[in-house]
């Protein structure tokens, strides 16, 4: 087999190495195998087409006309010419497969179902991917670039993991990789004559020729450990409102599930909209009144005009027993505590905690920190909710429309804060909200006649499917159209509320499940939900329900509470009632006695102790992997810019580094022929040498007298007793560099610049320094010699 054969072989490899990362993304690994046969002909066609030999973008056109093919046979031959042609039906086909695909990407838990969408873009993916692979390795003969398609194959699955086996499916990736490099160094050194010498192995015997597989391993082994050790070095990249991929607020690795995205818009959606119902949380409870049994996630306080989003909060230790009195909650307001356990299922890895809300205390395992405003749990250092079963203590608040109508104004600061509205805000909104609060009297009617404007009076529908676009004017959009779910009531009545100043913010987590026989509670994903929370001081922040069709209306904001059928509430519980006695609402709120509770300007729900804004050692971290993510593609044009200025420098002008100088100048005009695409032969005379430079590179005779004036001057070196020195070989050397980057084409001059050849001699340098030192650490051993076993 050439040694483009193998190099073909070897990307192949690779790419199937790194396509393994995907697997534990899908229950079924049949698509593999479709992929290993199509990657397979692939290949195939580019070693052919290499043969014949094809022009490189002929080899490219045809690997990738024969890919193009074989995918319509295998994903829309009933819409294709004959069966294998792509016309117009086809092309819609896969248009249509991958919308599909996509959507069930957003749908499914992880592992997903094996669906045609996402077998076409699993197979179609690698396929790309290897045909770039093959493209740069093999066609154009850089196998160092082709790690970026690997590394982004490998990272999209690394993402969507659940993180248990990465390091696995690294180590195959890295080793197709690294078995990529080692094939492309055996082949071009092997064009080149170049020998890496071994120490002898005998006693007395000439160096021999060692494998370059040796110095390729230690290379490998070094590569390998650097791309291990670095990231550990550097900080996290956390986030997700909803980010049950990721780690959330603390640090530390995550795992999978459904509700993944940090829009709330986008990730309860895709959770409404999924085919099947699957079960995300179970439960048990006390309560008595099971639809108002709403767990909460955690609260949107932050709106920026485009979305609603958790603002930048302190976050503490778990209170050991009952956590403090909600804000604003006063000792007269009626509420019984209830208890309720819940189980997550194993696939569903939440970094923050569904619970009831208030919360008056819960029982975990596991690292979880307390976020008092919210009164919200949040995962730390990885934590999350897979298969975790918890209990929470809750109140269950009841208080009157008469108590909620006669609130007294809020403290300044929670006003201050939760009526901002950004200046991108449509008028309409503040309009539509005083024409629809025209005839309230107080607070709390403009929020009950808000909530009834969504759900018996503005003819709105709900509407799952339905594209309200984003921007400051999604909102306008969603009220225009009066078609939406429940992101959009929520955030459409929050943002009424801001206007008329009403506190608002907006709560995500999930309504009331469904009762089962053996007297549990079922939650799946179509449960999902938003709403928004009013506040009222006496009462607290307060859940109102302006989706029509989902939820329950809460009792206090219907207009006739006589004759509710809801059953009675029990009386309050010594824990739920003695301790808000002691503590009034006042003393709790953020602008009085309690300033750990306010909000600060930041966007985002983070980690934070002491003081805002990232510490030092993750900006110096950051700034020096930008410094490394810049510098090191950037590294080998570096080298031969440093390496050329020096060789040309102003040394060599006396008679003792004159020679020296020459053959620095020599081994400059010779590199930079092979940047060029003149390989070296080492074996030529520098004559020779330099005729052939002249030939293979098409010079002028002015360029062509200056390579015969740097050859002469070497063969002095070598042959004449006593070099002299001779003038101008810097500038004859930078003469012919002009005329060699005149003469090609500009594909070639870019690879000389940033990916010139020559630096491979840095790889050589590196194994003769090694193979010395450990040749001095074999000298210094003592040897031991054995008796002979001769008696004197």
């Amino acid at each position: 087999m050439s040694g483009r054969a193998r190099l073909a072989v070897c990307a192949a490899v690779a790419t199937l190495a790194a396509a393994c990362a995907l697997l534990p993304l899908v229950d079924k690994a049949t698509w593999l195998f479709q992929a290993l046969f199509i990657l397979t002909v692939q290949t195939g066609v580019g070693m052919a087409a290499r043969r014949v030999p094809l022009a490189r973008s002929l080899t490219v056109f045809a690997q990738a006309l024969v890919t193009l093919l074989l995918l319509t046979l295998a994903f829309a031959r009933e819409q294709a010419l004959f069966g294998l042609l792509p016309g117009p039906e086809a092309i819609r086909h896969f248009a249509d497969l991958l919308q599909a695909g996509s959507d069930d990407v957003s749908r499914y838990a992880i592992p997903a179902p094996l669906t045609d969408g996402i077998r076409l873009m699993l197979v179609g993916g690698v396929l790309i991917i290897g045909l770039a692979v093959d493209v740069l390795a093999v066609t154009f003969r850089s196998a160092a670039p082709a790690g970026l398609p690997l590394l982004a194959l490998y990272s999209v699955a690394a993402g969507l993991s659940d993180g248990g086996a990465d390091w696995l499916w690294f180590l195959v990736a890295a080793a197709g990789y690294l078995m990529l490099l080692l094939a492309e160094g055996r082949d071009r050194l092997s064009q080149w004559g170049r020998i890496f010498a071994g120490a002898p192995r005998t006693p007395g015997a000439e160096p021999g020729a060692v494998a370059p597989v040796r110095t390729g391993r230690r290379i490998g082994a070094v590569a390998l450990g650097i791309a291990l050790v670095v990231p550990l070095g550097l900080p996290a990249m956390n986030g997700g409102l909803l980010d049950a991929a990721g780690t959330g607020v603390g640090t530390g690795t995550g795992g999978g599930g459904t509700i993944s995205a940090v829009n709330p818009l986008v990730s309860l959606r895709d959770s409404l909209n999924v085919d099947e119902d699957r079960e995300v949380l179970t439960l048990r409870t006390t309560s008595e009144n099971l639809s108002d049994l709403y767990l909460r996630i955690v609260s949107l306080d932050d709106f920026d005009g485009t979305t609603w989003k958790p603002a930048k909060r302190n976050i503490t230790a778990v209170p050991d027993d009952t956590f403090p009195t909600p804000i604003g909650l006063s000792p007269d307001i009626k509420r019984a505590e209830v208890a309720t356990r819940i189980s997550a299922a194993n696939w569903y890895a939440q970094d923050w905690l569904p619970m009831p809300y208030p919360p008056s205390g819960v029982d975990v395992e596991g690292n979880w920190r307390y976020e008092p405003l919210g009164m919200t749990l949040v995962g730390d250092h990885g934590q999350n909710t897979r298969g975790l079963t918890y209990t929470v203590r809750s109140l269950d608040v009841q208080p009157t429309a008469e108590q909620l109508a006669s609130a007294p104004e809020p403290p300044a600061a929670i006003e201050r804060e939760f009526t901002k509205l950004p200046k991108s805000l449509p008028d309409v909104v503040a309009e539509t909200a005083r024409e629809v609060t025209e005839d309230a009297k107080n607070p709390y009617e403009q929020a009950v006649k808000i909530q009834e404007y969504f759900t018996l009076t503005g003819g709105f529908e709900y509407d799952t499917e339905v594209d309200v676009g984003s921007g400051s004017r999604a909102i306008a959009k969603f009220l225009r159209d009066k078609r939406g779910f429940c992101v959009h009531y929520s955030f459409a009545m929050a943002s009424m509320a801001r206007s008329l100043g009403i506190p608002a913010r907006v709560a995500v987590g999930f309504a009331p499940g469904t009762p089962q026989g053996d007297e549990s509670v079922t939650v799946g994903l179509k449960d999902a939900h938003a709403w928004p929370e009013l506040y009222f001081e006496g009462v607290g922040w307060t859940r109102f329900e302006p989706t029509p069709s989902r939820g329950s209306v809460p009792e206090y904001t219907q207009p006739d509470t006589s004759g509710s059928t809801l059953p009675d509430v029990a009386r309050p519980t010594q824990s739920a009632s003695a301790a808000p006695s002691t503590e009034p609402s006042q003393s709790e709120s953020c602008a009085t006695g309690r300033p750990e509770l306010c909000a600060s300007e930041s966007p985002e729900a983070a980690l934070v102790t002491s003081d805002d804004g990232p510490k030092w050692w993750a900006l110096l971290a950051w700034s020096l992997a930008g410094a490394a993510a810049l510098l090191i593609p950037l590294s080998p044009m570096l080298w031969r810019l440093r390496t050329r200025a020096a060789r040309l420098g102003a040394h060599g002008r006396g008679e003792d580094d004159a020679a020296p100088h020459i053959l620095a100048v020599w081994q400059e005009l010779t590199d930079t022929a092979w940047d060029f695409g003149i390989t070296p032969e080492e074996s030529q005379t520098p004559r020779k040498a330099a005729a052939r430079i002249v030939r293979l590179g098409h010079l002028d005779p002015e360029a062509a007298a200056a390579v015969h004036r740097v050859a002469d001057a070497v063969e002095q070196v070598l042959y004449a007793p006593r070099p002299r020195p001779a003038a101008g070989l810097a500038e004859d050397v930078r003469r012919v560099v002009a005329a060699l980057r005149g003469s090609l084409s500009r594909s070639t001059r870019l690879r000389a610049l940033f990916m010139p050849r020559s630096t491979v001699r840095v790889v050589w340098t590196a194994s003769d320094r090694w193979r010395g030192f450990t040749a001095r650490l074999a000298a210094l051993r003592p040897t031991f010699r054995r008796p002979s076993g001769q008696r004197g």
